[in-house]
């Protein structure tokens, strides 16, 4: 059990997190990049609640298992495309930096040209870090399956 429900503790701020999210959701941003850099942040700030739940959530999107293993070792992978390798990029680069190299930087206005999906996948990358940094300290765990 997480040490805390801030849905009920702090309603309002949770609240305007699932806004945010839902703003997404509705943007251009590909449904399947925004699961992938969800799970990769998640991965790297060690939040097993969020890996559990975008994993769960890229699977039903159509996401491939093999795609989703790999994923801790994307740099190493041939799965991923030269734009889903640019977010993902971009994605450990805010989750360990904050500091963006402009040449990573460069390579993803290359891969998302569009501006639209560039921000949205700019603040999507920072939303799950906001939310990681809730999930890890309140010790948020999955709910256990009988898989």
């Amino acid at each position: 059990m997480a040490r805390m429900d801030l849905g009920t503790a702090a309603p309002e701020p949770y609240k305007a997190f699932r806004q945010a999210d839902g703003a997404i959701r509705t943007g251009p941003l590909d449904a399947g990049l925004r699961e992938l850099v969800k799970i990769r942040a998640s991965q790297l700030n060690g939040c097993v609640y969020c890996v559990d739940m975008h994993t769960r959530e890229a699977r039903s999107l159509g996401e491939r298992q093999d795609r989703l293993d790999q994923l801790p070792v994307w740099e190493e992978s041939e799965l991923f495309d030269a734009k889903e390798r640019a977010a993902l990029a971009y994605t450990d680069a805010v989750t360990r930096g904050p500091q963006v190299p402009q040449p990573l930087w460069d390579e993803l206005c290359a891969r998302v040209p569009d501006e639209a999906e560039r921000g949205h996948l700019v603040v999507q990358v920072a939303l799950i870090n906001a939310l990681n940094r809730l999930g890890v300290p309140l010790e948020m765990k999955p709910a256990r399956t009988a898989d």
